[in-house]
């Protein structure tokens, strides 16, 4: 749906020092996905989401909607199909002296859209947002969750192809942030979306995200479906959407364990304590992202217990469990 080939972002100081912001970006976002784009303060996250929605022109490459490139258009050419792409950011930038209903009927009002059919569509997207019974309020008296859905019922108001989503939930309270998220799944499905979320918010994309990639220093650096990128264990990614949560009785680490995608045996500590194998956990987590019942766990075995070596990898196999080398912290699914 949306594919960004080698986009390039720079900009030149006065002394004429070139600056890369953005360098050679590639990422194509699965039609009808949410896919997040994480990375750490100044990695050029708001610059892509802008160049995405050409509030700035990209010095290279190419942005493509539907197979189109934006970035050779112009004029009536690219308002039409900048309509593909809907955008709303971490302020609402909703018109304070116009009511609920007044702002998401702006853009079709600009279009020149008539007015039973915009009485029609504003009213379509209030009851999508949750927001029947606010269409008089004006955004001074709503919440900051509310005032988002407002932002996004008003990008959803040209039928967009493409939900761009730049910090819709940084700023808000848990609650608040869990109900955009809600609302933005459902809405995914209600209008056939596809979404993309620029974000910092490492449990947002534990949420809501199908795939996500990672920018550093302008680059994207890993890019995958979120289920896969939690098999590897030492990528980033599954360190900032998986952390493990040390045990107070946290003991030097001796091994760690992947769990795979096999059907894990529910008793194998009991099983090895019974053949005089001591585990300890030293840091765990367990909980369900994307879909995925997923957990990470660090263990030591009891050094004062002679085991043989091959017998111990072999019972692990068999019991949906791989030993890992020693001082790694390895991500580990358990289905069934």
């Amino acid at each position: 749906m949306i594919t960004l080939e080698h986009l390039s972002k720079e900009y030149r100081s006065a002394q004429g020092q070139r600056h890369i912001i953005l360098d050679d970006i590639s990422l194509a976002v699965p039609s009808g996905s949410i896919t997040a784009v994480v990375g750490a303060s100044g990695a050029g996250k708001s610059t892509l989401a802008k160049c995405i929605a050409l509030l700035e022109k990209p010095s290279h490459g190419r942005i493509l909607v539907e197979g189109v490139d934006l970035t050779t258009l112009s004029g009536e050419a690219l308002r039409r199909q900048r309509r593909l792409i809907g955008s709303v950011f971490q302020s609402a930038a909703l018109l304070q002296r116009k009511t609920v209903w007044e702002n998401i009927a702006l853009p079709l009002e600009w279009l020149g859209v008539v007015p039973h059919q915009i009485q029609s569509q504003v009213k379509q997207l209030l009851e999508s947002v949750g927001l029947s019974d606010k269409a008089k309020a004006y955004p001074t008296q709503l919440s900051g969750g509310q005032q988002q859905r407002v932002g996004i019922a008003r990008a959803l108001a040209l039928n967009p192809k493409v939900l761009l989503a730049d910090e819709a939930t940084s700023g808000l309270d848990p609650e608040a942030t869990q109900s955009i998220i809600t609302l933005l799944k459902r809405l995914r499905e209600e209008y056939q979306l596809t979404i993309l979320l620029i974000t910092h918010e490492m449990d947002v994309v534990r949420q809501a995200a199908d795939s996500v990639a990672y920018i550093e220093q302008g680059k994207i650096t890993q890019f995958g479906q979120i289920e896969r990128l939690l098999d590897l264990p030492d990528s980033i990614l599954t360190n900032q959407l998986f952390p493990l949560v040390p045990l107070p009785s946290s003991k030097p680490i001796e091994m760690s364990l992947r769990y795979t995608d096999k059907v894990v045996t529910f008793d194998w500590i009991s099983r090895l304590g019974q053949q005089g194998i001591a585990i300890d956990i030293l840091a765990a987590n367990l909980e369900n992202i994307a879909g995925c019942l997923v957990g990470r766990m660090r263990i030591a075995v009891s050094p004062s217990i002679s085991f043989d070596t091959d017998d111990f990898l072999r019972q692990l196999g068999e019991w949906g469990l791989h030993l890992d080398s020693p001082l790694s912290a390895i991500a580990f699914r358990e289905v069934g």
